[in-house]
Protein backbone atom coordinates (compact mmCIF):
# COMPACT_ATOMS: atom_id res chain seq x y z
CA UNK A 1 0.00 0.00 0.00
CA UNK A 2 2.94 2.74 1.12
CA UNK A 3 4.65 2.24 -2.30
CA UNK A 4 1.81 2.65 -4.33
CA UNK A 5 0.90 5.68 -2.27
CA UNK A 6 4.45 6.93 -3.14
CA UNK A 7 4.49 6.02 -6.43
CA UNK A 8 0.94 8.61 -7.06
CA UNK A 9 2.43 11.35 -4.96
CA UNK A 10 5.31 11.07 -7.18
CA UNK A 11 3.24 11.31 -9.88
CA UNK A 12 0.63 13.30 -8.61
CA UNK A 13 3.03 16.78 -9.98
CA UNK A 14 4.98 15.25 -13.09
CA UNK A 15 6.61 18.99 -13.66
CA UNK A 16 8.14 19.09 -10.04
CA UNK A 17 8.75 15.91 -9.71
CA UNK A 18 10.62 15.95 -13.05
CA UNK A 19 12.28 19.60 -12.05
CA UNK A 20 13.32 17.90 -8.72
CA UNK A 21 14.56 14.62 -10.87
CA UNK A 22 16.90 16.62 -13.40
CA UNK A 23 18.15 18.93 -10.17
CA UNK A 24 19.58 15.91 -8.95
CA UNK A 25 21.39 14.57 -12.47
CA UNK A 26 23.02 17.89 -12.19
CA UNK A 27 24.08 17.25 -9.00
CA UNK A 28 25.29 13.62 -9.98
CA UNK A 29 26.59 15.08 -13.77
CA UNK A 30 28.70 17.85 -11.82
CA UNK A 31 30.06 15.59 -9.21
CA UNK A 32 31.00 12.58 -12.18
CA UNK A 33 32.24 15.40 -14.68
CA UNK A 34 34.34 17.27 -12.59
CA UNK A 35 36.01 14.10 -10.98
CA UNK A 36 36.47 12.85 -14.38
CA UNK A 37 37.79 15.89 -15.82
CA UNK A 38 40.60 16.05 -12.91
CA UNK A 39 41.39 12.91 -12.62
CA UNK A 40 41.56 12.04 -16.48
CA UNK A 41 43.80 14.98 -17.45
CA UNK A 42 46.06 14.02 -14.42
CA UNK A 43 46.04 10.28 -15.59
CA UNK A 44 46.50 11.19 -19.51
CA UNK A 45 49.63 13.25 -18.55
CA UNK A 46 51.29 11.07 -16.00
CA UNK A 47 51.03 8.57 -18.64
CA UNK A 48 52.56 10.98 -21.53
CA UNK A 49 55.51 11.85 -19.10
CA UNK A 50 55.97 8.06 -18.16
CA UNK A 51 55.73 7.16 -22.37
CA UNK A 52 59.26 9.68 -23.43
CA UNK A 53 60.89 6.52 -21.89
CA UNK A 54 63.49 7.73 -19.45
CA UNK A 55 63.90 6.54 -15.90
CA UNK A 56 64.23 9.25 -13.59
CA UNK A 57 63.26 12.94 -13.54
CA UNK A 58 64.93 15.40 -11.73
CA UNK A 59 63.66 19.07 -10.90
CA UNK A 60 64.25 21.94 -8.61
CA UNK A 61 63.94 21.69 -5.39
CA UNK A 62 60.20 21.96 -3.78
CA UNK A 63 58.52 21.77 -7.08
CA UNK A 64 55.60 20.42 -7.64
CA UNK A 65 54.82 16.51 -9.40
CA UNK A 66 52.50 18.81 -11.93
CA UNK A 67 55.40 20.04 -13.99
CA UNK A 68 52.61 22.67 -15.72
CA UNK A 69 53.56 24.43 -12.43
CA UNK A 70 57.44 24.21 -12.80
CA UNK A 71 59.55 27.57 -13.82
CA UNK A 72 63.10 27.12 -15.03
CA UNK A 73 65.14 27.28 -11.78
CA UNK A 74 67.92 24.71 -12.91
CA UNK A 75 71.39 25.62 -14.88
CA UNK A 76 71.73 23.63 -17.65
CA UNK A 77 75.00 22.71 -16.78
CA UNK A 78 73.76 20.23 -14.07
CA UNK A 79 73.73 18.16 -16.67
CA UNK A 80 77.56 17.78 -16.82
CA UNK A 81 78.08 16.35 -13.46
CA UNK A 82 74.92 13.52 -14.04
CA UNK A 83 76.34 12.48 -17.50
CA UNK A 84 79.29 11.24 -15.69
CA UNK A 85 77.66 9.10 -13.44
CA UNK A 86 78.24 5.76 -13.83
CA UNK A 87 75.23 3.33 -15.90
CA UNK A 88 73.53 7.14 -16.77
CA UNK A 89 73.25 6.32 -20.96
CA UNK A 90 71.58 9.75 -21.58
CA UNK A 91 70.25 13.21 -19.74
CA UNK A 92 67.93 15.65 -22.14
CA UNK A 93 67.34 19.15 -20.51
CA UNK A 94 63.63 20.42 -21.05
CA UNK A 95 62.34 23.39 -20.69
CA UNK A 96 58.37 23.91 -20.36
CA UNK A 97 56.66 26.62 -21.08
CA UNK A 98 52.65 26.91 -20.10
CA UNK A 99 50.22 28.49 -23.02
CA UNK A 100 47.01 29.93 -22.45
CA UNK A 101 46.45 30.96 -25.90
CA UNK A 102 43.76 29.14 -28.01
CA UNK A 103 43.90 26.38 -24.89
CA UNK A 104 45.75 25.14 -22.43
CA UNK A 105 49.02 23.68 -23.34
CA UNK A 106 52.66 22.95 -22.09
CA UNK A 107 54.90 23.35 -24.70
CA UNK A 108 58.75 21.21 -24.51
CA UNK A 109 61.36 23.18 -25.19
CA UNK A 110 63.88 20.32 -26.46
CA UNK A 111 67.26 19.38 -27.74
CA UNK A 112 66.64 16.67 -30.86
CA UNK A 113 69.91 14.73 -30.07
CA UNK A 114 69.46 14.27 -26.17
CA UNK A 115 65.66 13.92 -26.42
CA UNK A 116 66.31 11.55 -29.07
CA UNK A 117 68.65 9.47 -27.13
CA UNK A 118 66.46 9.09 -24.01
CA UNK A 119 63.05 8.55 -25.63
CA UNK A 120 63.84 6.60 -28.49
CA UNK A 121 62.87 9.52 -30.99
CA UNK A 122 59.25 10.77 -32.38
CA UNK A 123 57.20 8.48 -34.47
CA UNK A 124 56.02 10.71 -37.61
CA UNK A 125 52.89 10.89 -39.38
CA UNK A 126 54.20 13.52 -41.71
CA UNK A 127 56.99 15.59 -42.08
CA UNK A 128 60.25 15.79 -40.34
CA UNK A 129 62.52 16.55 -36.71
CA UNK A 130 62.93 20.64 -36.18
CA UNK A 131 65.63 21.99 -37.90
CA UNK A 132 65.16 25.48 -37.95
CA UNK A 133 64.86 27.68 -34.94
CA UNK A 134 61.20 28.56 -35.50
CA UNK A 135 60.09 25.06 -36.07
CA UNK A 136 57.88 22.92 -34.22
CA UNK A 137 56.42 19.32 -33.81
CA UNK A 138 52.72 19.04 -32.65
CA UNK A 139 51.06 15.26 -31.80
CA UNK A 140 48.86 13.72 -33.73
CA UNK A 141 45.92 14.54 -31.01
CA UNK A 142 46.77 18.18 -31.07
CA UNK A 143 46.95 18.32 -35.16
CA UNK A 144 43.73 16.67 -34.91
CA UNK A 145 41.79 19.45 -32.65
CA UNK A 146 43.38 22.17 -33.91
CA UNK A 147 42.90 20.82 -37.96
CA UNK A 148 46.82 21.41 -38.41
CA UNK A 149 48.96 20.05 -41.19
CA UNK A 150 52.61 20.31 -42.15
CA UNK A 151 53.44 22.97 -43.38
CA UNK A 152 50.86 25.45 -41.44
CA UNK A 153 51.92 28.52 -39.15
CA UNK A 154 51.11 28.20 -35.56
CA UNK A 155 51.32 31.54 -33.73
CA UNK A 156 51.97 30.44 -30.05
CA UNK A 157 53.53 32.81 -27.43
CA UNK A 158 53.06 35.70 -29.97
CA UNK A 159 55.61 34.38 -31.85
CA UNK A 160 54.78 32.01 -35.56
CA UNK A 161 55.68 28.74 -36.09
CA UNK A 162 56.05 26.48 -39.06
CA UNK A 163 54.93 23.12 -38.68
CA UNK A 164 57.58 20.91 -39.89
CA UNK A 165 55.91 17.58 -38.55
CA UNK A 166 53.06 15.71 -37.03
CA UNK A 167 54.09 12.93 -34.20
CA UNK A 168 52.64 9.73 -32.31
CA UNK A 169 50.90 11.23 -29.32
CA UNK A 170 52.69 9.96 -26.15
CA UNK A 171 55.50 12.05 -25.71
CA UNK A 172 55.87 14.25 -22.59
CA UNK A 173 53.58 17.29 -24.96
CA UNK A 174 51.84 18.15 -27.42
CA UNK A 175 53.57 20.54 -28.68
CA UNK A 176 58.02 20.62 -29.46
CA UNK A 177 60.39 23.48 -30.28
CA UNK A 178 64.15 23.49 -30.18
CA UNK A 179 65.34 24.24 -26.52
CA UNK A 180 67.07 27.38 -27.07
CA UNK A 181 64.15 28.85 -28.78
CA UNK A 182 62.07 28.97 -25.85
CA UNK A 183 65.08 29.85 -23.68
CA UNK A 184 65.50 33.36 -25.49
CA UNK A 185 60.95 33.71 -25.70
CA UNK A 186 60.66 33.02 -22.05
CA UNK A 187 64.13 34.95 -21.00
CA UNK A 188 65.72 31.54 -19.35
CA UNK A 189 68.79 31.27 -21.61
CA UNK A 190 70.55 28.27 -20.28
CA UNK A 191 67.86 26.76 -17.63
CA UNK A 192 65.96 23.98 -17.86
CA UNK A 193 62.82 23.26 -15.61
CA UNK A 194 63.53 19.21 -16.03
CA UNK A 195 66.14 16.97 -16.75
CA UNK A 196 65.20 13.48 -18.19
CA UNK A 197 67.83 10.74 -17.39
CA UNK A 198 67.70 7.39 -18.96
CA UNK A 199 69.56 4.50 -17.16
CA UNK A 200 71.73 2.31 -19.21
CA UNK A 201 69.23 -0.59 -17.81
CA UNK A 202 66.20 -0.14 -15.81
CA UNK A 203 67.73 -2.34 -12.80
CA UNK A 204 70.40 0.80 -12.68
CA UNK A 205 67.64 3.26 -11.70
CA UNK A 206 67.98 2.75 -7.59
CA UNK A 207 71.70 3.19 -7.74
CA UNK A 208 71.96 6.59 -10.07
CA UNK A 209 68.73 7.80 -7.76
CA UNK A 210 71.43 7.09 -5.09
CA UNK A 211 74.46 9.01 -6.54
CA UNK A 212 72.04 11.92 -7.66
CA UNK A 213 71.00 12.25 -4.46
CA UNK A 214 74.21 12.80 -3.14
CA UNK A 215 74.88 15.09 -5.84
CA UNK A 216 71.69 17.55 -5.54
CA UNK A 217 70.61 17.14 -1.86
CA UNK A 218 67.74 19.37 -2.27
CA UNK A 219 66.14 18.60 -6.20
CA UNK A 220 63.02 16.87 -6.78
CA UNK A 221 64.38 12.74 -8.13
CA UNK A 222 61.96 10.53 -8.80
CA UNK A 223 61.57 7.47 -10.97
CA UNK A 224 59.26 7.68 -14.02
CA UNK A 225 58.04 4.64 -13.28
CA UNK A 226 56.15 5.70 -10.61
CA UNK A 227 54.66 8.56 -11.74
CA UNK A 228 51.06 7.76 -12.48
CA UNK A 229 50.86 6.99 -8.44
CA UNK A 230 51.81 10.47 -7.66
CA UNK A 231 49.33 12.13 -10.14
CA UNK A 232 46.65 12.68 -7.34
CA UNK A 233 44.63 15.76 -6.70
CA UNK A 234 46.26 15.50 -3.25
CA UNK A 235 49.45 16.32 -4.14
CA UNK A 236 47.98 19.83 -5.41
CA UNK A 237 45.99 21.16 -2.62
CA UNK A 238 44.27 24.13 -4.96
CA UNK A 239 43.08 21.27 -7.54
CA UNK A 240 42.07 19.05 -4.32
CA UNK A 241 39.97 22.08 -2.74
CA UNK A 242 38.35 23.00 -6.32
CA UNK A 243 37.13 19.01 -6.65
CA UNK A 244 35.74 19.00 -3.10
CA UNK A 245 34.25 22.52 -3.49
CA UNK A 246 32.51 20.94 -6.62
CA UNK A 247 31.17 18.45 -4.80
CA UNK A 248 29.81 20.62 -2.09
CA UNK A 249 28.25 22.67 -4.53
CA UNK A 250 26.57 19.90 -6.36
CA UNK A 251 25.29 18.04 -3.00
CA UNK A 252 23.83 21.66 -2.16
CA UNK A 253 22.03 22.04 -5.33
CA UNK A 254 20.47 18.60 -4.60
CA UNK A 255 19.32 18.71 -1.06
CA UNK A 256 18.07 22.49 -1.51
CA UNK A 257 16.01 21.60 -4.50
CA UNK A 258 14.57 18.19 -2.45
CA UNK A 259 14.09 20.09 0.78
CA UNK A 260 11.69 22.81 -1.57
CA UNK A 261 10.08 20.20 -3.02
CA UNK A 262 9.31 18.25 -0.08
CA UNK A 263 8.77 21.34 1.87
CA UNK A 264 5.88 22.38 -0.94
CA UNK A 265 4.54 19.02 -0.76
CA UNK A 266 3.79 18.66 2.52
CA UNK A 267 1.86 22.35 2.67
CA UNK A 268 0.07 20.33 -0.46
CA UNK A 269 -0.82 17.51 1.56
CA UNK A 270 -2.05 18.55 4.63
CA UNK A 271 -5.25 17.69 4.78
CA UNK A 272 -4.32 14.17 3.22
CA UNK A 273 -1.86 14.32 6.12
CA UNK A 274 -4.89 14.73 8.22
CA UNK A 275 -6.97 11.49 6.82
CA UNK A 276 -3.78 9.34 7.27
CA UNK A 277 -3.27 10.29 10.97
CA UNK A 278 -6.73 10.06 11.73
CA UNK A 279 -6.92 6.64 9.99
CA UNK A 280 -4.37 5.58 12.16
CA UNK A 281 -0.95 6.40 10.85
CA UNK A 282 2.11 6.45 13.20
CA UNK A 283 4.91 9.00 13.10
CA UNK A 284 6.94 6.81 11.56
CA UNK A 285 4.92 5.81 8.67
CA UNK A 286 4.39 9.48 7.58
CA UNK A 287 8.16 10.32 7.82
CA UNK A 288 8.99 6.67 6.07
CA UNK A 289 6.58 7.64 3.45
CA UNK A 290 7.98 11.06 2.94
CA UNK A 291 11.55 10.10 3.04
CA UNK A 292 10.77 7.01 0.36
CA UNK A 293 9.65 9.32 -1.50
CA UNK A 294 12.80 11.53 -1.67
CA UNK A 295 14.57 8.27 -2.40
CA UNK A 296 12.83 6.86 -5.36
CA UNK A 297 13.17 10.84 -6.63
CA UNK A 298 16.77 10.64 -6.02
CA UNK A 299 17.32 7.21 -7.40
CA UNK A 300 16.13 8.13 -10.77
CA UNK A 301 17.35 11.34 -11.12
CA UNK A 302 20.56 9.41 -10.53
CA UNK A 303 19.51 7.52 -13.35
CA UNK A 304 19.15 10.70 -15.37
CA UNK A 305 22.47 12.10 -13.77
CA UNK A 306 24.51 9.09 -15.04
CA UNK A 307 22.63 9.21 -19.03
CA UNK A 308 23.62 13.67 -18.90
CA UNK A 309 27.16 12.47 -17.91
CA UNK A 310 27.81 9.99 -21.02
CA UNK A 311 26.13 12.51 -23.19
CA UNK A 312 28.16 15.56 -21.64
CA UNK A 313 31.58 13.59 -22.24
CA UNK A 314 30.68 12.84 -25.85
CA UNK A 315 29.96 16.26 -26.76
CA UNK A 316 33.55 17.60 -24.79
CA UNK A 317 35.14 15.07 -26.80
CA UNK A 318 33.67 15.26 -29.60
CA UNK A 319 34.77 19.55 -29.20
CA UNK A 320 38.10 18.89 -27.88
CA UNK A 321 39.48 15.68 -29.09
CA UNK A 322 42.50 16.12 -26.54
CA UNK A 323 40.30 16.23 -23.54
CA UNK A 324 40.59 12.95 -21.61
CA UNK A 325 37.22 12.67 -19.04
CA UNK A 326 37.30 9.11 -16.98
CA UNK A 327 33.99 7.65 -15.41
CA UNK A 328 35.37 5.82 -12.65
CA UNK A 329 32.92 2.94 -11.28
CA UNK A 330 33.86 4.36 -7.38
CA UNK A 331 32.50 7.30 -8.35
CA UNK A 332 29.83 6.57 -9.73
CA UNK A 333 28.96 4.43 -6.61
CA UNK A 334 29.52 7.65 -4.56
CA UNK A 335 27.59 10.32 -6.35
CA UNK A 336 24.86 7.64 -6.07
CA UNK A 337 25.44 7.82 -2.29
CA UNK A 338 26.02 11.77 -2.59
CA UNK A 339 22.71 11.76 -4.09
CA UNK A 340 20.47 10.69 -2.01
CA UNK A 341 22.16 11.58 1.48
CA UNK A 342 21.40 15.11 0.05
CA UNK A 343 18.03 13.93 -0.55
CA UNK A 344 17.37 12.68 2.53
CA UNK A 345 18.57 15.67 4.09
CA UNK A 346 16.52 17.72 2.33
CA UNK A 347 13.15 15.43 2.98
CA UNK A 348 14.46 15.31 7.17
CA UNK A 349 13.00 18.43 8.18
CA UNK A 350 9.42 18.35 5.74
CA UNK A 351 9.28 14.71 7.04
CA UNK A 352 9.50 15.75 10.64
CA UNK A 353 6.83 18.85 10.22
CA UNK A 354 4.74 15.93 8.87
CA UNK A 355 4.87 14.01 11.18
CA UNK A 356 4.30 16.59 13.95
CA UNK A 357 0.89 17.63 12.10
CA UNK A 358 -2.31 17.77 14.48
CA UNK A 359 -4.99 15.60 12.35
CA UNK A 360 -7.32 17.74 13.48
CA UNK A 361 -5.81 20.42 11.98
CA UNK A 362 -4.71 19.28 9.35
CA UNK A 363 -7.95 18.28 8.82
CA UNK A 364 -9.66 21.50 8.71
CA UNK A 365 -6.69 23.18 6.42
CA UNK A 366 -7.83 24.68 3.27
Amino acid sequence: MISQMILRNVLHRPIRTLVSVVAVGVEVALVLIVVGLTSGLMQETAKRIEGIGADIMMQPPSSSVFMAFSGAPMSIRLREPIEKISRVQAVAPVLLQFNASGGFDIIYGIENDSFRRVSGGFVFHSGHDLEKSDDILVDDWYAKAKKIKTGDTLRLLDHDFHVVGIVEHGKGARLFVPLQTLQEMSGSRDRASVFFVKCEKPADTPMVMDEMRKLFPRHEIRPLKDFLSLMTSSNLPALDAFVNSMIGLAVSIGFLVIFLSMYTTILERTREIGVLKALGASKVFIVKAILSESTLICLVGFVAGIAMTVALRKLFMGLFPTLTILLQPDWIVRSAGLAVVAGLLGAAYPAWIASRKDPIEALAYE
